[in-house]
């Protein structure tokens, strides 16, 4: 079953599912903005920064967040241990993916994002509100660590081991700038893959998914696949796409701004020969 979700079909399945409102922008104004101005008809805005990861810290920008934190969140929606779930942000899916990926990683099983986001939505001029659901009272429970996360250890182990991936954009990857962190580079042995290049300009997933990972994947063997980026977003984006075409990768939650708060990890520069986008 893929993970993605159309328009018209969580239009048609919208009484049957719980929709939840994940916008959220890196540099720009909280989602929740965004979300009273118009949301598709009873979704409940999640916020990424206080419900999608914990405070920021030496475990990187957005860390894990509490289970007990999820937990609650998925019951002030009405979540169940059998509801279904379907997530969506703007428009590219970096924090409707880090909401799916973080729902399955405390043991919910049916989780889908909507290909496309609100953008979409709006494309197929479906109809929108400013009315906000009343909250729910769910029974879901958090069982943490259903989906496979790595340390700073075990990430430099799949760098040489296997094949860990650098969602972020090459410019970042390669060292030349870094608008962010306070080091430029990336973990030694990672391939350089921008997360933005598994979506087309309207933000849906490319269909030559498998195509784009074979190239990436050709000579590498059948070790272990990771994904990390800044601070764990965007690359849940990318396992996302892997899901896709049936690719299981781990996610280095901490990413890059957990790897260089130890100022003794070591750090690449300039585009590894193995680097394919």
């Amino acid at each position: 079953m893929s993970h993605l979700l159309r328009p018209a079909e969580l239009a048609r399945e919208l009484s049957a599912v719980v929709v939840i409102d994940a916008r959220w922008s890196l540099t720009g104004p909280p989602g929740r903005g965004d979300y009273e101005r118009g949301h598709i008809p009873g979704a409940f805005f999640v916020d990424l920064e206080t419900e999608l990861a914990g405070p920021p810290g030496p475990g990187g920008r957005h860390p894990l967040p509490d289970p007990a934190v999820v937990e609650a969140t998925l019951r002030r929606c009405g979540v169940g241990p059998g509801t279904r779930v379907v997530t969506y942000d703007g428009a590219d899916s970096f924090a409707a993916a880090r909401a799916w990926w973080v729902f399955r990683w405390v043991g919910l099983p049916d989780v889908r994002v909507l290909d496309g986001g609100y953008a979409a939505w709006l494309r197929d001029g479906l109809p929108v509100t400013t009315v906000e659901p009343e909250p729910a009272t769910g029974s879901f429970t958090a069982r943490p660590g259903q989906l496979a996360v790595l340390d700073a250890d075990s990430a430099a182990r799949v760098a040489r081991e296997g094949l860990l991936v650098d969602a972020r954009a090459p410019e970042r990857y390669a060292g030349e700038v870094e608008p962010i962190d306070p080091v430029a580079g990336h973990i030694p042995g990672a391939v350089n893959v921008p997360t933005l290049g598994w979506a087309g300009r309207d933000g849906t997933f490319r269909t030559d998914l498998a195509e784009r990972w074979a190239r990436v994947s050709a000579g590498r063997g059948g070790g272990a696949v990771a994904a990390y980026c800044g601070s764990g977003v965007s690359a849940a984006h990318t396992v996302l796409a892997l899901a896709e075409i049936g690719v299981d990768a781990a996610l280095y939650a901490g990413s890059w701004s957990e790897w260089v708060a130890d100022p003794s990890r070591p750090v690449a520069t300039g585009m590894e020969p193995a680097a394919r986008n």
